[in-house]
């Protein structure tokens, strides 16, 4: 069985690596495994977001390109250094001490696997021994997780987001973390074997209530049951509601970054609450519109029925009728289109302004 760099000297490394990408994320993994050695000293855990009904070949991809072993793990796997660990689709991937984890605890930013379960897990059992990566995708899921990485004292990696093929990830994790290394991706692998090399600073000091709430969140992922763990007293609550289980939510602050977590354990980031909230407030809107439609129908309708019985009188007030649900539906539809400008990455956008 391959062993770390720490494994064999007893003296910690940076060899454990968490990767994290969504959207162009299969291409770019892709074009980093290719640049790695088959000697490479330490294993590698990616959590790559894909739908959850669909199976993943995400290990036979990166498999055909690449020196290394890939897969995807079973629970309670005993991790090897030199092996690419591929999260699940609908399962988080967990690390706790030597084992890979793989749990069906509550969705974070609406995704299962979820890159900030990963990299959490990763900073509460291994610390600065972590190497977190975030890579090309939409939204923000992973700025949570390595600011976790970093507090704990690990390495942390952006890539640049112009490089990048969808450039609002590694923004937004840019704009709540200063990563030590920002890297276009063609740079990404002889960095990875260079810093494999390098000796683990010391363990970071935090204090108990950052712990415990690294060890409840980390708890929640393996197993949900927030509540009983004691997740709403660990923030603010808010009287905002979950848009998953309608759960309360609480406000949890990580540096500058706001993020939420229901009772149950659900997490959002602002940017992936508000894209809910206002998904749902859309589909709502919708309903009314098509409501409003069917009504306008119904009445035309009915006054062209009249008119043909010649009861004209009748028939006007229908047309009338008619009319004024059409100039209702039609506020509708501009209240939908403001809507769906709420519903993108604000946090991004934030960034594009002068």
């Amino acid at each position: 069985m391959p062993t770390s760099p720490s494994a064999k000297s007893g003296k910690h490394y940076r060899d454990i690596i968490v990767i994290g990408a969504s959207a162009g994320g299969v291409t770019a993994l892709v074009a980093l495994v290719k640049t790695l050695p088959p000697t490479f000293p330490a294993p590698i855990f990616i959590v790559q977001h894909v739908p959850a009904d669909s199976p993943s070949i995400l290990p036979q991809l990166l498999g055909s390109a690449s020196a290394l072993p890939v897969r995807h793990p079973q629970d309670g796997e005993v991790i090897e250094a030199g092996v690419i660990y591929v999260a699940r689709p609908d399962h988080h991937l967990l690390l706790e001490a030597d084992r890979v984890l793989v749990t069906r605890g509550p969705k974070e930013n609406r995704f299962r696997p979820s890159i900030d379960a990963l990299f959490r897990s990763a900073a509460y059992t291994h610390g600065p021994r972590v190497i977190g990566i975030v890579l090309t995708g939409y939204l923000d899921d992973g700025t949570s997780g390595l600011w976790s990485v970093q507090r704990m004292g690990g390495c942390t990696i952006v890539q640049e987001p112009l490089d990048a093929e969808q450039p609002s990830m590694p923004a937004n994790a840019l704009e709540f973390v200063a990563a030590d290394y920002i890297v276009p991706l063609a740079q990404l692998g002889t960095l990875l074997v260079r810093l494999t090399q390098e000796r683990a600073p010391a363990k970071t000091r935090l204090s108990a209530a950052e712990l415990d709430l690294l060890k409840i969140e980390f708890t929640i992922a393996k197993q949900g049951g927030g509540f009983e763990l004691g997740i709403i007293e660990k923030g603010k609550l808010t009287p905002f509601t979950c848009p998953d289980c309608h759960g309360a939510l609480t406000q949890l602050v990580d540096g500058n970054l706001i993020r939420y977590r229901c009772h149950t354990g659900h997490a959002y980031t602002v940017s992936a609450l508000l894209s809910e909230v206002t998904e749902s407030v859309e589909s709502m809107l919708y309903q009314s519109m098509r409501g409003l439609e069917e009504t306008k129908m119904l009445l035309h309708n009915l006054g062209l029925h009249f008119g043909e019985n010649g009861q004209d009188t009748v028939a006007q007030l229908f047309f009338k009728k008619a009319d004024e649900t059409g100039r209702q539906a039609r506020v509708v539809h501009e209240s939908i289109l403001k809507q769906e400008a709420l519903s993108g990455d604000l946090q991004f956008e934030r960034k594009k302004l002068p």
